[in-house]
């Protein structure tokens, strides 16, 4: 089968590997179609991974399953989450799955931009869920990252009526604006450099854009909201630098959410006493577990975010080098996907 591999930033090779052979408890997909993550394309946290065959969002038919296995069978549709959690040590019962040491050490072999790819028992049977007949596989590839920011907005405790401004309009940031909108959001703001992705964030729902290459982020949000900032502000782009405005775009009382990591080496300076006095929370949100994965594919099903409105390009597996690059530009497109 064909697989593609990354040796570098810069080095995505399609080879031949053999497809893998299941134990009892596993299944063997065929690989409909896959999504570049735009964690992905930060060069220090892919690099350190290297060599590894890319992609974890993928969605396909299940064409073989193990002699124990009941929970699925082959002719479904199905969607794998790349990790996948015990239920049953501290981290689990918490809810905080992604913590948990089985969810860290699970993967699907050999990766999501692969013709075929093996489900390991633990991730089929604690986060595989069947692809509606409603929906298509594409719809499928974006069960991961919209799950990413349910997650996100769940941790953030985003509140009916909040005025949410979105750092970063890719597609994580469009998936922002469009969960905040479901969550009930009573103003959206959402500020980028790119025209396209500006037009984009008004399509799916912001009240007002900024465009950060014309002007700064402080004075337009200042005069959109009367001084007030924004009640909860999600930080995209993976600076300290951006973290740093977040903080200073949150009004008294509100959250700052960091959606993506910052470089490695860079740190990040406050005022503890600005925080203090105004109560602004400070939230993180790495990944997303079960829960939320079944959440997103409610949302999926119901319509609130679909292929047809996110997905913008389409590439074999043997142009998977030009996804990755057109993902990385972070220009005039969101969401590019690999089928098969």
């Amino acid at each position: 089968m064909k697989v593609a591999k990354l040796y570098g930033f810069n080095d995505i090779r399609i080879e031949d590997v053999a497809i893998p052979d299941i134990g009892p408890g596993d299944a063997l997909m065929k690989t409909s179609a896959c999504g570049i993550c735009s964690g992905d394309v930060m060069p220090w946290y892919i690099e350190k991974k290297a060599p590894l065959v890319l992609g974890h969002e993928p969605a396909g038919e299940i064409v073989e399953v193990g002699k124990e296995v009941s929970s699925f069978k082959p002719g479904d549709r199905v969607v794998p989450h790349h990790h996948a959690p015990c239920f049953t040590c501290k981290f689990c019962r918490r809810g905080d799955y992604v913590h948990c040491e089985t969810w860290r050490s699970t993967r699907i072999v050999p990766g999501g931009i692969a013709e075929y790819l093996l489900i390991p028992a633990v991730n089929l049977e604690n986060d595989t869920l069947g692809i509606p007949d409603s929906l298509s596989c594409e719809d499928g590839t974006l069960i991961e990252p919209t799950a990413c920011v349910v997650k996100a907005l769940k941790r953030a405790h985003i509140r009916r009526g909040d005025t949410v401004l979105v750092m970063g309009l890719g597609i994580m940031g469009q998936l922002n604006i469009i969960l905040a909108r479901k969550f009930g959001a009573g103003r959206i703001i959402g500020a980028d450099r790119v025209p396209y992705r500006l037009q984009k964030a008004k399509e799916f729902g912001a009240d007002e854009i900024i465009d950060v290459s014309k002007t700064s982020l402080a004075a337009p949000l200042e005069e959109l909201t009367g001084g007030l900032k924004a009640d909860l502000v999600i930080v995209g782009p993976n600076s300290v630098d951006a973290m740093k405005q977040g903080i200073q775009s949150t009004g008294a009382g509100g959250t700052v959410l960091f959606f993506t990591p910052a470089k490695p080496g860079e740190r990040l300076d406050i005022e503890p006493n600005e925080l203090y006095f105004n109560d602004i929370n400070i939230v993180t949100s790495y990944s997303c577990g079960p829960t939320d994965t079944a959440d997103a594919l409610e949302i999926i099903e119901e319509g609130t975010v679909r292929a047809e409105k996110l997905v913008t390009h389409r590439f074999p597996v043997e142009k998977t080098a030009d996804a990755f690059g057109l993902t990385a530009l972070a220009g005039d497109s969101l969401k590019s996907i690999v089928v098969f």
